[in-house]
């Protein structure tokens, strides 16, 4: 186990130290969104780290006055929602044209999630501890989809360069447009975002959080530990502001426990253990319920782009990964600091936002069929995480055999369930948050996506990727005690918006007992579906 500093890499000798222990092929599942990094020795891995960091740190001394700023938005201010930060205000996110940002699937930025049940605390009850579950901040695409990007844009901008007299509005800019190259690293949005959350998070949590730090856990990979790192970041500035903290100086350090992403090491934040599920027979699930849906909403598209643009001749998988393009270029803006109007990447506008609700629909579809109940091996992913919620919430020790690493949950060190540690802040990838959610039972009111037809949000009863697992998502699993109540009650939160439980007798505000919420878990107290891993 390690402590981060704000000055962690200015410090001699600094090394991050960690835990120890005795486009996605058609036959995979899209994990490589989350799980592909660039080729490299150990030692090159071990010195981008290192490097990661540092850079972090000299990022941050040009960037301190902005998060400064963002920090000190004040909530209910909203009156100039698109020029708040390049990441949107601190309390809402990304409110800048959401007819289009708010329907990119799992590459949309972090916005506040519409809640039928209200989100504040309930009068006359109080959080006594909160498990806080987030996807790391806006990144660069990985470095597989980096290359075909650079190669598609490449492509379409020689063929424009062939293309004599005037080109339609739409794609005027692509006379001038210049690819900017990189990969897997947060940009600046999800560095802010980072900021943001745990600016938040300190805000929301005011009562637990000024007098205790949380335990924090995330894995070694480059863009979630900085995503860990820039959390603290915003958590420290709202302490600081707060004249009632009185927890430990943050000079001490935060408990931060980094786990390493390997197949051959148990981590319930990143998949990679499961054979019948990273490469037998259900691998496949989501890429083949996508191919199903593309088929239906991509030829029109394809089609039509090819007409305006003479001799593009762009495939069925091409027009989505120009679709991809509009996120990825939205949350890599030019002209930052100096920029903060939040502009949508041009490439956004040669989409209708019909088309974007097809594509959001599309992304959908592959989270759900490859990672939640739409594929049979989906949930058992998140049963060991599901598992030590369990014991988190109950101070009791981890029961699992499936994910969990037994000797880093046997330990009160790198895993407390004292009933002092009441604030948990764990960071993981948007394929381990859905698998995660469908263990908990939080997808159980969504029925099986249909694969031809695109489904309204009521239809998916609130379901879609962009409202579960954007850059920066984050869930709160609280619990609370309340007047009146002879037991502590669990309410769950996704992205602001309350998940009512299930199968545990929910009251009207979503909540229900905390015994009752554990024995509903049967699921992953049984551990899913692990013994057909390794079949």
């Amino acid at each position: 186990m390690t402590s981060f500093f704000r000055d962690a890499a200015a410090r001699p000798g600094y090394e991050p130290v960690l835990t120890e222990d005795g486009d996605a092929e058609p036959t995979q599942q899209p994990v490589a969104e989350e799980e592909e990094e660039a080729p490299g020795t150990a030692r090159k891995r071990a010195a981008t780290i290192i490097l990661t960091i540092v850079i972090i740190c000299l990022t941050f001394l040009l960037i301190i006055a902005a998060a400064v700023a963002w920090a000190r938005s004040r909530p209910g201010d909203h009156t100039l929602p698109c020029q708040r930060t390049v990441a949107g205000e601190i309390n809402n996110g990304y409110q800048c044209h959401p007819e289009i940002s708010h329907h990119w699937g799992q590459y949309s930025p972090y916005f506040t999630v519409p809640s039928e049940i209200s989100a504040d605390t309930p009068a006359s009850c109080e959080i006594t501890f909160v498990q806080m579950l987030a996807r790391h901040g806006a990144r660069y695409p990985t470095f597989t989809k980096a290359i075909l990007y650079k190669k598609l844009v490449g492509h379409v901008l020689t063929t424009v360069g062939n293309i004599e007299g005037k080109l339609e509005g739409k794609y005027e800019f692509l006379r001038s447009y210049k690819w900017r190259s990189a990969a897997d690293k947060l940009t600046i949005v999800g560095i802010q975002q980072l900021t943001n959350m745990g600016y938040k998070h300190y805000q929301r949590y005011q009562s637990l959080a000024k007098d205790t730090i949380p335990f924090i856990r995330s894995t070694d990979q480059d863009r979630m530990m900085a995503s860990a790192l820039w959390w603290m970041e915003g958590f420290e500035i709202a302490r600081q502001e707060d004249p009632e903290h009185i927890g430990p100086d943050y000079d001490e350090g935060y408990p931060a426990l980094l786990i390493p992403e390997r197949p051959d090491f148990n981590n319930t934040l990143s998949h990679d253990l499961c054979t019948s599920f990273e490469s037998g027979p259900f691998s496949h699930g989501g890429l083949d319920a996508q191919s199903v849906f593309a088929a239906t909403f991509v030829p029109p598209i394809q089609a039509r782009i090819n007409e305006d643009l003479k001799g593009v001749n762009l495939t069925s998988r091409e027009i989505i990964y120009l679709m991809d393009v509009c996120p990825f270029g939205t949350v890599d803006p030019d002209d930052v600091p100096s920029q903060y109007e939040a502009p949508l990447s041009p490439f956004c506008h040669i989409f209708t936002t019909s088309e974007w609700r097809s594509y959001e629909y599309y992304q959908s579809l592959g989270k759900f069929y490859g990672f939640a109940q739409g594929n049979p091996m989906g949930p058992t992913q998140g049963v060991g995480f599901a598992n030590e919620l369990v014991a988190r919430l109950t101070n009791s020790p981890v029961v699992d055999h499936t994910s969990t690493n037994s000797t880093l949950d046997g330990s009160h060190k790198t895993f407390p369930i004292d009933k002092n540690t009441t604030m948990f802040a764990d960071f993981s990838h948007d394929n381990d948050m859905m698998a995660i959610y469908a263990a908990l039972g939080l997808l159980n009111g969504t029925k099986a996506l249909d694969k031809e037809n695109l489904q309204t949000i009521d239809e998916t009863n609130g379901y879609s990727t962009s409202r579960m697992v954007p850059f920066g998502a984050r869930a709160y699993f609280e619990k609370m005690r309340c007047g009146g109540q002879d037991e502590e009650l669990v309410r769950v939160l996704i992205n602001d918006r309350v998940i009512p439980l299930q199968n545990c007798g929910v009251d009207s505000l979503g909540r229900c007992k905390l015994g009752a919420f554990v024995d509903s878990l049967t699921f992953p107290q049984h551990d899913g579906h692990w013994d057909q891993c390794f079949e």
